[in-house]
């Protein structure tokens, strides 16, 4: 059976403009030093912070240094390699390579030949070298620029495992990544997307885990990839994804080094892109945004028990406030007599039905949630705390909400939080309110409608390949040991075999721990 069912749509580039920069620069280097530095002032006319420096090596041949300012060690420049140019003793038969061998003390020397080729460096944070009568330029590997340290994702929070977060520079985030995974069989292929923003993208696998089919697709899509700029790898993740109309994440975006290592030992793809901390992991599951790396950090049986409050809440946090419209609305029948009559006392001078209630309620709380994420740090959380005490306790005494209508919101609002990934707690959020409107219509069987569809829908979706809600559809009985529980390690021999990987072997037979063998050996010890 092929890994990809679906019909994948031809690229046809013929048909279809590129986006393309206004005179975009293809012109070759000449051997003119000043002809090579009047077309790039041309191109940076009016850019304050690109530095032409003009000087003499050895006194004798004109060479110019180009950099933005802000980009480059300058500090590095002026001590290092400025001196040990104009110091240097040059002679114009010497070629290019054997003068940049003796007299340049730099690691990462590029050659360039194009005006392109020029721009894109100097976009880097290289620093190019100009030399009067020799072809082309040099780009001097001196990037440096302002960047923060490593901190523990805000987002990602763990009791137990390791503290750093990916940062917005590519090579820190790489480094992070190599320190996890030392092995060379760890590849990394750069890209470069947005005409403008010329972003670098790295697509990260281990060479012998990840499918070649998995590698090929994820290549296909990226190539199709033709815009005016990349800022975020939610843009990649937009424009890749299987079904860009479903509410639901196919791609799992992670700022933790160890989770990317993980997904990439059990054979998945990752995409790392320079300017933001955030990585996407493909092929995903729906039952991989209800994981945390905490749970392989943790004892296996305090996990599954996680991980079935998670199950749990996640129904509460979709199912509740929909089932309590539909309870009160048509099916009064079904709640005891003793509560039916408190929460009939609470309503009896209420404006409005349990419906109308239920959606303010939950408006008022979504914006709650989004004030205290947006308002600075010291004031967000004092604002929402506050806000929904304030607001609950006044709308209850005005009579406009019932006091147990304040208690599902808020009971549905903690059992969003309880969710690890931030994507899909925003799905189960926006198809909150359709089965609030499902219940209000038609009671309980429209509860079961809109849940049926939800389903199906998420039976239909596919992450590059794998089905979403594999591998319990299609069922799989092995890999169901880390979906509704995580058993042991010892017991985790092999990967996942969904996402295609080649080596499904993950480690070797008889890991189970078992003391008795040194117990005897100590006993003897003792004895002797």
């Amino acid at each position: 059976m092929p890994f990809f069912k679906q019909r994948r749509k031809q690229n046809n580039k013929e048909n279809v403009p590129a986006i393309e920069l206004e005179n975009k620069p293809s012109d070759v280097l000449s051997h003119d030093i000043a002809q090579n530095v009047q077309k790039l002032q041309t191109i940076y006319e009016n850019c304050c912070d690109v530095v032409f420096r003009s000087f003499r090596i050895g006194g004798e041949v004109n060479a110019t240094i180009l950099y933005i300012d802000g980009l480059v060690n300058v500090e590095q420049l002026n001590i290092v390699v400025l001196p040990s140019l104009m110091n240097a003793h040059a002679a114009e038969e010497k070629t290019l390579a054997s003068f940049l061998k003796e007299s340049l003390p730099v690691s990462h020397i590029t050659t360039v030949q194009t005006v392109a080729e020029c721009i894109e460096q100097l976009s880097s944070g290289s620093c190019l070298l100009f030399i009067d009568k020799q072809p082309g330029a040099v780009a001097l590997g001196m990037a440096k620029w302002e960047k923060r340290s490593l901190e523990e994702p805000t987002g990602e929070a763990v009791i137990r495992g390791p503290r750093e977060g990916f940062t917005e520079s590519l090579s820190t985030n790489l480094s992070l990544l190599r320190r996890r995974l030392k092995s060379p069989k760890l590849k990394t292929k750069a890209k470069t997307f947005g005409t403008y923003t010329q972003t670098t993208v790295v697509v990260a696998y281990i060479d012998g885990l990840a499918n070649e089919t998995l590698l090929e697709e994820v290549e296909v899509r990226l190539s199709r990839i033709d815009v005016d700029g990349i800022l975020e790898t939610s843009y990649i993740e937009e424009l890749i994804e299987d079904n860009p109309y479903s509410p639901f994440p196919q791609v799992l975006n992670t700022e933790r080094p160890d989770v990317v290592a993980a997904n990439l030992l059990e054979g998945r793809v990752a995409i790392l892109q320079d300017g933001t901390p955030f990585a996407l992991i493909m092929p995903i599951s729906f039952y991989s945004l209800l994981q945390s790396s905490e749970d392989y950090y943790q004892r296996h049986a305090i996990s599954t028990a996680v991980r079935w409050l998670r199950y749990l809440f996640l129904l509460i946090s979709l199912l509740l406030p929909s089932v309590y419209v539909a309870l009160l609305t048509f099916h009064q029948e079904m709640v005891p007599t003793t509560l039916l009559l408190t929460m009939a006392a609470s309503r009896e001078l209420l404006p409005f039905p349990a419906l109308v209630e239920a959606i303010i309620m939950e408006i008022v709380f979504e914006a709650l949630r989004e004030a205290g994420v947006r308002l600075p740090k010291q004031a967000g959380a004092a604002v929402s705390i506050v806000g929904a005490l304030v607001i609950g306790q006044a709308a209850v005494q005005a009579g406009i909400v019932s006091a147990p209508m304040i208690m599902v919101v808020a009971l549905t609002g903690i059992a969003s939080f309880t969710i690890p990934r931030y994507s899909a707690g925003i799905a189960l959020r926006m198809l909150r309110f359709p089965m609030i409107l499902l219940a209000g219509s038609l009671g309980l069987l429209g509860v079961m409608l809109g849940l049926l569809l939800i389903l199906i829908h998420m039976a239909t979706l596919r992450s590059f390949g794998v089905p979403y809600l594999s591998p319990m559809a299609p069922m799989q009985w092995g890999e169901m040991k880390d979906v509704l529980v995580r058993v042991p390690l010892w017991k985790q021999n092999k990967r996942p075999r969904l996402p295609g990987t080649k080596n499904v072997i993950r480690q070797a037979p008889n890991q189970k721990p078992d003391p008795l063998d040194g117990d005897d050996k100590l006993s003897k010890g003792e004895r002797s």
